[in-house]
């Protein structure tokens, strides 16, 4: 699939307000926006390094880990019925399941391990206050909500969140594929209930399009840019664009920023 590239700027050349960002209604790369985090350091030193530092934050408590075979290619979705989810969730002991996802590093043939969208200050209590957080929010952005992925090789299907976004990789690397909000039709949103993580995703497999069941996806790829994140880097993009998440490292940590202006009744970014 072949998409324009996102707008990149340099954190190291420029004053970044986030905020102002989204205002112009657009996604964004953000160069070496959390290059200084210790999470970040720690992560250039292998996945055992990264996973420790982690760690020593962790407080215990249970959080949901995903596992799906390894023939589904990480892709988290639903069975050829779209009545049933093709993966596996449990309560876990993170410190007990990174030590799994760990245990198949550099194997072809592991298992899909994924924990989504969980809260930062939860799970990780102290870890954004020993410097891995964002310095350059502002005021604008004081009340930010503050979530952690972590996994192997996966896909986030094409979704979309009621929320701002500041995505950051702290470890490993990730593709996004950004679709405006009027692109909706053309990705073919699937059913409202179950959903992989909360939200609405869209049906076409992007490794595999089938052209004859989704003839205007086509149409979405003509509107589509793309994102290619390294570790240290971010992408900022505004609430309600598509957003199909690729993680493409055998180890990879993402944190995220959220915020938003809207009414406190309309979905958390969480459940995503």
């Amino acid at each position: 699939m072949t998409a324009a590239r996102v707008r990149e700027i340099d954190a190291g050349q420029a004053r970044i307000d986030p905020h102002a960002l989204v205002l112009a209604g657009e996604p964004v790369v953000v160069r070496g926006l959390c290059r200084d985090w210790p999470l970040v350091a720690a992560g250039r030193d292998g996945a055992q390094a990264a996973a420790d530092y982690l760690l020593s934050f962790y407080n215990g408590r249970p959080a949901v880990g995903y596992t799906a075979p390894a023939e589904l290619g990480g892709r988290y979705f639903y069975d050829e019925s779209l009545t049933r989810l093709n993966f596996e969730a449990q309560r876990v002991s993170l410190s007990e399941y990174l030590g799994r996802m760990l245990a198949h590093l550099g194997d072809a043939d592991a298992p899909s391990f994924y924990v989504g969208s969980t809260d930062l200050d939860q799970y990780f209590p102290g870890l954004a206050d020993a410097g891995n957080d964002l310095a350059t929010a502002g005021p604008a952005l004081a009340n930010l909500l503050r979530s952690i992925w972590i996994g192997n090789r996966t896909t986030a299907s094409a979704h979309y969140d009621m929320s701002n976004n500041i995505a950051c990789v702290a470890v490993g690397a990730r593709r996004f594929t950004l679709f405006p909000p009027d692109q909706i039709a053309n990705l073919y949103p699937g059913p409202l209930e179950p959903t992989p993580g909360g939200q609405v995703v869209s049906l076409v497999d992007f490794r595999a399009p089938d052209p004859d069941r989704f003839p205007d996806f086509a149409k979405a790829v003509a509107a589509a840019r793309v994102a290619e994140l390294e570790a240290g880097d971010a992408v900022i993009y505004p609430a309600l664009w598509w957003h199909h998440v690729e993680a493409l490292s055998d180890f990879n940590m993402m944190i995220n920023f959220w915020w938003n202006d809207a009414p406190p009744f309309l979905d958390s970014p969480m459940n995503t």
